[in-house]
């Protein structure tokens, strides 16, 4: 079957920066290519039209058309138009989209398309409360309106999403999924007693000002227990802040912050290592739809805390294979992390559990197949 995948991002040399939406596309790629099927990815918003091809995908790296009042409407007709002559060539069978701005409100493609919620704009700002734009929920309503059929990573995200856009359509949830094989427990790295890890961007969203309380709860019973960070610093969209990192640090006791170490973003391929080589990873976000770097950690086999919020149960069954704390009781968040400090049998135990959840769910074998299935009775059902 030929796949293809739009999106605002991806994580290769010639296409920039990429976040969760990116990772999680690159690792459902693997595994359809692993089962046969051709993929095609069309990058918008690139700072040139371009066209390669690396292992076996083709890429298609699409430039913004700049005309004041008019840009969102000719990029998706410029988009459109390359997916219909993708189509008309025999390359692309069904495309999915992300759910993210509604790109797709304006574009027709002569094949089915599906939407997959990783989480709008929309969905993500009723997280924050805080309003949306009217344009966005507008576009995004109109995407998920128009499309031939929708997809969420997760039950809460879709169940939240319905609700928020008055849908009365249903959503199939196929979770995001990794390689099994690259995030493994074996690794040259030693544990580092009394370390945390965080790794993603630092955002409020993400329970980053929350945090540095937590750790400072920690750092009062055990004056020994280390915070590491990982991750691009962002601007803060309440505040106007931009630096989150900035302030964070303003949040640290004094003696706390001299055990906190702020590395910034690492190359994709290096953040195993650090996952290795600590005790504890840390997760007090309060928007997600379905987090990677939560599947990354639990297939290494890392005991964890996460935020109790939302989409959580649907990764990690609490007391099983991870604890789940609100991070808003920074004191309850602390105990459960100086446990695991503690109790290296507990973390042992949690980590085993960890990595049986994820071959189970969450392995690109299982994702790819569930999702190869869908797209087949799609395509089947919604030929154009």
């Amino acid at each position: 079957m030929n796949i293809a995948f739009l999106t605002a991002e991806f994580p290769h040399s010639k296409t920039g920066f990429a976040a969760g939406i990116g990772t999680s596309i690159m690792n459902l790629i693997k595994g359809l290519q692993q089962e046969g099927h051709q993929i095609s990815v069309l990058i918008y918003g690139q700072n040139k039209d371009e066209k390669f091809i690396d292992n076996g995908v083709f890429f298609y790296k699409i430039k913004n058309i700049k005309l004041k009042g008019l840009s969102r409407f000719l990029t998706q007709k410029k988009i459109e138009k390359l997916l219909n002559t993708l189509v008309k060539q025999n390359k692309i069978d069904i495309v999915e989209a992300p759910d993210w701005t509604g790109i797709t409100s304006n574009i027709r493609p002569k094949c089915p398309m599906v939407i997959k919620l990783h989480g709008s704009d929309t969905y993500f700002c009723h997280l924050d409360n805080r309003p949306v734009k009217f344009w966005n929920k507008f576009h995004e309503k109109k995407a998920l309106q128009n499309a031939d059929a929708l997809l969420s990573v997760s039950q809460y995200t879709a169940n939240l999403t319905k609700e928020l856009f008055s849908l009365q359509r249903d959503f199939t949830v196929i979770p995001n999924g990794i390689d099994i094989t690259n995030f493994t427990a074996e690794s040259t790295s030693k544990v580092q007693e009394n370390t945390i890890l965080y790794f993603g961007t630092l955002i409020r969203k993400k329970g980053l000002l929350e945090l540095p309380l937590i750790f400072n709860e920690v750092y009062k019973i055990n004056n020994q227990a280390k915070l590491i960070l990982i991750g691009r610093d962002a601007s803060d969209i309440i505040s106007g802040n931009t630096s989150t990192w900035t302030m964070m640090q303003s949040l640290f006791d004094q003696n706390a912050l001299k055990n906190v170490n702020y590395i910034g973003s690492v190359p994709y391929d290096e953040i195993k290592e650090h996952i290795s080589s600590v005790a504890v990873c840390v997760f007090p976000t309060f928007a997600e739809a379905l987090p990677v770097s939560w599947i990354e950690a639990l297939a290494m086999q890392k005991a964890i805390v996460a935020s109790d919020i939302g989409w959580a149960t649907e990764v990690i069954n609490d007391e099983v294979n991870g604890f789940l704390v609100n991070p808003t009781n920074h004191k309850a968040y602390a105990e459960r992390i100086l446990e695991l400090l503690e109790n290296m049998e507990l973390r042992n135990q949690f980590g085993i559990e960890a990595r049986k959840t994820v071959i189970e769910k969450f392995s690109i074998e299982v994702v790819s197949k569930q999702s190869a299935d869908f797209y087949q009775k799609i395509s089947k059902n919604n030929s154009k």
